[in-house]
């Protein structure tokens, strides 16, 4: 009997914005009201002069909120009992180390168990995911929260059809108001990959006349599940045609061998 096709994914649930900062409160995949958008407080008018650097550097990480919770959770979370048939043994986990990159990054916030919380509650039921933890954190460089922000997306457990789950996951880049797919998604296969293929993409945002850069890499594999967002204080000004993502898909793959270790 052939797996029913899913409904719309979560990916492309509208981007929540609001008078909340969704960045702040962490809506992984949550469904949020969908009220007047009234920004971040960076409201400034279209003729006023650029916000300075670090409040600018605050909007992007509001707007990356908004791009992280329509691109990164959902795998087509619909209950259908298939019980275990076809599923992967469970043999990796993920974890958040305090450094990541070589000790480049070093971690700032760990929200692994309240949005790990919600999200396994989504999950219940799927068709093609069994969800066994969630490792969600933000690095800096040096710690520095100034220099930017390194965001790290994973879950990990059982996935049915890592493929169509990599896909499906990318879909969500040109989702919400102001968002575009300016790089469309491509297949990495960086040394030492393994066989294992990084997706990348570059989307762009608006919000408060200011447009934002937005990177993004992911994997899935038969048990973990990642996507890493790397944002810096020139996300405002970057090229999206400039952005390497050859570096990032490698810059990728290694934060995968770093937070995935098996289980004992």
């Amino acid at each position: 009997m052939s797996t029913p096709p899913p409904p719309q994914s979560p990916y492309g649930a509208p981007t929540p914005y609001g008078a909340q900062n969704p960045y702040a409160t962490g809506p992984y995949g949550q469904p949020q009201p969908q009220p007047q958008p009234v920004g971040y407080g960076w409201g400034a008018p279209p003729m006023a002069p650029p916000p300075p650097p670090k409040r600018r550097l605050g909007l992007v990480f509001g707007i990356l909120g908004g791009l992280v919770a329509v691109s990164v959770v959902g795998f087509a979370l619909y209950g259908s009992k298939l019980g275990d048939a076809g599923f992967p043994e469970a043999r990796y986990r993920l974890s958040l180390p305090k450094t990541l990159v070589d000790n480049r990054y070093e971690l700032t916030r760990d929200v692994s168990d309240s949005e790990g919380r919600k999200l396994k509650e989504q999950a219940a039921g799927s068709w093609d995911v069994k969800l066994a933890g969630v490792a969600y954190g933000h690095y800096s460089p040096g710690g520095d929260e100034a220099k930017g922000d390194l965001v790290v997306m994973g879950m990990y457990g059982r996935f049915k059809d890592p493929e169509w789950s990599r896909n499906d996951m990318m879909k969500g880049g040109g989702d919400g108001e102001g968002a575009e797919v300016v790089v469309a998604p491509k297949d990495f296969h960086p040394a030492g990959s393994g066989g294992i293929t990084i997706t990348c993409e570059v989307s762009t945002r608006t919000d408060s006349g200011v447009k934002v850069t937005l990177p993004l890499c992911g994997w899935v594999d038969a048990n973990t599940s990642g996507s890493v967002f790397e944002v810096t204080n020139t996300a405002t000004t970057d090229d999206p045609s400039d952005v390497d993502l050859d570096k990032l898909a490698a810059t990728t793959l290694q934060i995968r061998s770093e937070m995935r270790k098996p289980i004992r």
